[in-house]
């Protein structure tokens, strides 16, 4: 089984291309993050995690929903991590997560994909992102062959910048940064609910027919990527950026 979080689609598509080319199910966690669903999954053997990176690790909310479900059949797990610049020494926390789970881990692979995080950085305009995308396809080739192959990934750098990254600095990041108060809508706003739809906490409610954000936000960045009047901006950080979403950059090539 194929499992994956995506906020934007780049893990979307990294793990259909995964799940296509294996002829292996998908499942899709935001789903069952958004229903509560922590009910029994069954496995047959071999299970890839695919998830973007924050902080320098596997989503937190991705990591509590694999500690609190129970998994059936699991033989080997694999973890594919997208990034916009690098994944630190999210291996170790991983490889962590599947020892609580008695998991055999078989490695955490890193595939650069353009960046969404418009909270704190630039994102791509489609060219780029295409040039982005085109770059790491041999990387996700080289992934799926080591998945069907049933071989260890290869081990990731790790050195003290990506673990001081994913230890200390991860710690500090949730409580000074994933924060959705600075989440705003405009006057362009038009009651779509599409921010509501595609949430994966249930984080926002429409009230008065406008966006109202809660305290359980992740930081996906969906609800002001997807949003068709581009009306929802982060404080004055996401003022004149692109939205980045993966079905945009295959949409202007059409």
């Amino acid at each position: 089984m194929i499992m994956y979080f995506s906020g934007t689609g780049n893990s979307h598509y990294i793990a259909k291309r995964i799940a296509d080319k294996l002829h292996d199910n998908l499942l899709n966690i935001n789903d069952k993050l958004k229903e509560n669903d922590t009910k029994l999954v069954s496995i047959n053997q071999r299970l890839v995690i695919v998830t973007p990176t924050y902080a320098w690790r596997i989503p937190k909310v991705v990591n509590d929903w694999i500690c609190r479900t129970e998994f059936q059949g699991v033989e080997q797990v694999w973890f594919v991590m997208t990034c916009g610049g690098e994944i630190g020494n999210a291996e170790k926390y991983n490889r962590k997560l599947c020892g609580k789970k008695n998991f055999s881990y078989l490695g955490t692979a890193q595939i650069v994909m353009p960046e969404n995080y418009i909270a704190l950085f630039g994102t791509p305009e489609p060219e780029e992102a295409r040039k982005i995308v085109s770059d790491a396809e041999p990387v996700i080739e080289k992934v799926i062959e080591d998945i069907a192959a049933g071989s260890v990934f290869p081990v990731p750098r790790n050195n003290f910048y990506d673990r001081f990254m994913s230890g200390p600095i991860n710690k500090i990041f949730y409580p000074l940064c994933v924060k959705a108060k600075s989440f705003r809508t405009g006057e362009n706003c038009v009651a779509c609910k599409k921010c509501v739809n595609v949430c994966p906490l249930n984080n926002i409610t429409l009230k008065n027919r406008k966006p109202v954000w809660g305290n359980k936000c992740t930081h996906c960045m969906a609800c002001i990527s997807y949003c068709p009047t581009k009306t929802i901006e982060y404080g004055k950080h996401s003022l004149g950026k692109t939205r980045y979403t993966f079905e945009k950059i295959v949409m202007t090539t059409n």
